[in-house]
């Protein structure tokens, strides 16, 4: 009979004297950060105007520093967990399972820190992104070549509409235009009556002829509120929509689906390999929103867009509103996909008024702009980190 080798022969343990010279993992530090947007943003169960993050700060025996971003939305509403258990997750679990080991060794790394920490997928993929960051500054390679290689270097970019105020929105819109940052628009639905809603998005798509746009429900409505209202937005020329039920609700969203002449993008839905195939092959929509808050990691987003296409869905590139360092980790994943046929919506670092990171990545020509230096290509502006650092 074959010999089945376990979990533990597969994680052996590797000292940093084992480790590759320089590349052994000998701190992982974290610190919570608290960043003032630039103006209120909302969903259908939330509303922020000051958006929290945990740092990772990875630091290798040869001394090279890579950063690393979690980032949640609203505490733990978005999702279950919240900066201040992502922080705790890490210090007290996922450093101690990878403190020692090699930062090349990718795999593994995330095998052990899954081990130690199940799903906490928003903790893990920040300090995944800081190894990737480590690992290519000491390689001197950017992270995009670690995974694969880099097969584009933009992205059509979107920016969100959130506030709620459609002569706000219309005047936010109408500057990303001018400014040649944004011509895509994604409108957050249900915090308003479905009525209403549709009031507000009529007037913004009225404003913003030639632009597609793209609407977030953000598990706000249910089956018949759907049905009711597909065919309005269907008129205002809606080309996409994301997640209007909740997660779980796959015969419900099929139905939906089967019915709209727009496709519907799978989000809070699916985090899980079986859960995106669960979604596919139960027909709850036909675009898929990668994000590493879901993954886990950046070859684990790898593997949720490679999934995803194998189930026939088209890939889109979700954000939770991260910094340029959430934002760099991201681009470095989307940069080497064969298809990304919906862009990205990685506007975060603008949305911020002071970014973390020294404007490494750009926005022009409608684009966003993948920053081709070692590790992620950002750099922290250190003296903007201290300031947002959380007090107390």
């Amino acid at each position: 009979m074959m010999h089945k080798p376990d979990t533990a022969e597969l994680a052996f343990p590797v000292s940093v004297a084992e480790a590759p010279r320089g590349h052994a993992i000998a701190a992982v530090e974290t610190v919570i950060v608290d960043c003032p947007t630039t103006r209120r943003h909302r969903l259908s169960n939330t509303e922020i105007s000051v958006q929290s993050y945990v740092i990772v700060k990875v630091v290798l025996a040869g001394g090279t520093v890579g950063y690393g971003e979690a980032s949640t939305l609203g505490g733990p509403r978005w999702a279950e967990e919240s900066v201040e258990a992502i922080k705790a997750n890490i210090d007290t679990y996922i450093a101690p399972a990878i403190r020692g080991r090699s930062a090349l060794d990718f795999e593994r790394n995330a095998m052990l820190m899954a081990k130690a920490a199940n799903r906490n997928n928003a903790a893990r993929a920040g300090v995944d992104g800081a190894l990737f960051d480590a690992a290519g500054k000491a390689l001197g390679l950017p992270a995009s070549q670690l995974l694969g290689g880099a097969v584009r270097d933009r992205i059509e970019v979107l920016w969100a509409l959130a506030s709620g105020d459609a002569e706000q929105e219309i005047e936010e819109a109408k500057a990303k235009l001018s400014a040649r940052e944004h011509r895509r628009f994604k409108i957050k639905l249900g915090f308003h009556s479905p009525a209403d809603d549709m009031i507000r998005l009529a007037k913004i798509a009225e404003a913003l002829p030639g632009c597609e746009i793209v609407c977030d429900v953000n598990q706000g409505w249910t089956e018949a509120t759907a049905i009711r209202f597909l065919p309005r937005l269907a008129e205002l020329g809606v080309v996409l929509i994301e997640q209007p039920l909740r997660p779980g609700l796959i015969a419900a969203t099929a139905r939906i689906a089967a019915r709209s002449a727009i496709p519907i993008m799978i989000d809070e839905a699916a985090f899980t390999g079986p859960e995106i195939v669960a979604n596919a092959i139960g027909a709850a929509g036909s675009v898929y929103s990668l994000k590493l808050v879901k993954s886990g990691g950046l070859l684990n987003m790898k593997r949720a867009a490679a999934i995803a296409q194998a189930c026939g869905l088209e890939l889109y590139g979700g954000c939770l509103l991260e910094t340029g360092i959430g934002a760099a980790a991201h681009l470095a994943v989307f940069s080497t996909l064969p298809q990304l046929e919906w862009g990205c919506e990685h506007f975060g670092p603008k949305i911020l008024k002071t970014d973390l990171t020294q404007g490494e990545i750009v926005f022009r020509d409608f684009h966003i702009h993948c920053p081709t230096g070692p590790g992620l290509g950002v750099t922290i502006d250190e003296d903007v980190l201290r300031a947002a650092r959380r007090k107390g």
